[in-house]
């Protein structure tokens, strides 16, 4: 006990910030570039840190960067717990007003975030202009646990750790090609006649989800010249008139230029999954913004679902 109340006086607390940046970023530069500081203040952070707690709470390595030992998983986790109850209690005194004001990171896929939510959060910072966004579309996976993200949309929902999921939305895919595609290639009436034609699919080794792997299930051994790792590029890649793509409804759609094949027989449903760490759930700002994508993505069910072809911004009351 005594040792423990010890620890309480002799322990700078301010080290704590250091160490919860380096276990997000897993790197020192990356850290220290966000603290504003130069790396050795975090280095020498981190290492006081250590030898106050008498722990190693980082396992270093030139290739990997700082990766968190079980110790430093545990000290990570009830910081965060801390942070969380600080903001919460900051809220509560300083009012609506300011609580509505900070940065919120959400991470997402590189085609919902592209092509749906980042206009619809441009839209948003109308109503709520001292909320700064971040908006990580990327190709792959965003951690919670790591705050990478305050709030992620995944095709998958989470299966451990302390967060809030809820399902957002179904969405459905199609298989599409341009006009001067199908014009300059063999007829498709059926699905028989689809091994004839070249697609292009995602690099499998890269795949983040197995739910993005659909093309087996329409034609088996596809021949698919060119493959990317995001939605995007896919979608921008089918507009060259080379390939058939399987593509959300929501990004082929708005698009003109492409032209919806075997509609009937050719259809994939997935799922978006949104969720946040259960100790940032109850702060104004991932409140308002958790709500507003909720909202937005209710409001597009028929360009998600393949009955629209145009994204409608949800008007403020």
């Amino acid at each position: 006990m005594q040792k423990h109340i010890n620890l309480l006086h002799t322990l700078n607390w301010n080290d704590l910030k250091f160490f919860l940046e380096v276990a997000r970023c897993g790197r020192v530069t990356s850290a220290a570039k966000r603290l504003g500081v130069d790396y050795t203040t975090v280095s020498r952070r981190i290492a006081s840190l250590e030898n106050t707690l008498e722990t190693l709470l980082f396992e270093k390595s030139r290739n990997t960067g700082f990766n968190l030992t079980s110790e430093g998983i545990g000290l990570r986790d009830h910081i965060q717990a801390i942070e969380a109850m600080m903001q919460n209690a900051c809220e509560e005194i300083t009012g609506t007003d300011i609580a509505l004001s900070g940065k919120v990171r959400i991470g997402c896929t590189e085609g919902f975030g592209g092509l749906f939510l980042g206009p619809q959060l441009t839209h948003f910072q109308k109503q709520y202009p001292a909320i700064s966004i971040d908006l990580l579309a990327v190709p792959h996976f965003v951690s919670l646990s790591k705050r990478e993200a305050d709030i992620a949309i995944t095709l998958e929902r989470p299966t451990r750790g302390p967060f809030v999921s809820t399902k957002l939305c179904d969405y459905r895919l199609q298989l599409y090609a341009t006009a001067e595609y199908l014009a300059r290639h063999q007829p498709i009436n059926d699905v028989s006649d689809l091994p004839q034609h070249a697609f292009i699919n995602y690099v499998e080794d890269l795949t983040f989800s197995t739910k993005l792997l659909y093309l087996d299930q329409f034609i088996h051994q596809a021949k698919t010249p060119f493959c990317t790792t995001g939605a995007i590029s896919q979608y921008f890649a089918c507009l060259q008139g080379q390939h058939l793509a399987i593509l959300p409804c929501f990004i082929a759609d708005q698009d003109t230029r492409l032209q919806a094949v075997l509609p009937e027989h050719v259809q994939v449903t997935n799922s978006f999954w949104i969720s946040c760490h259960q100790d940032f759930r109850k702060l104004k700002r991932i409140r308002v913004i958790w709500d507003y994508i909720r909202a937005v993505t209710e409001h597009n069910e028929p360009l998600f679902m393949g009955q629209s072809k145009e994204l409608q911004l949800l008007p403020f009351k």
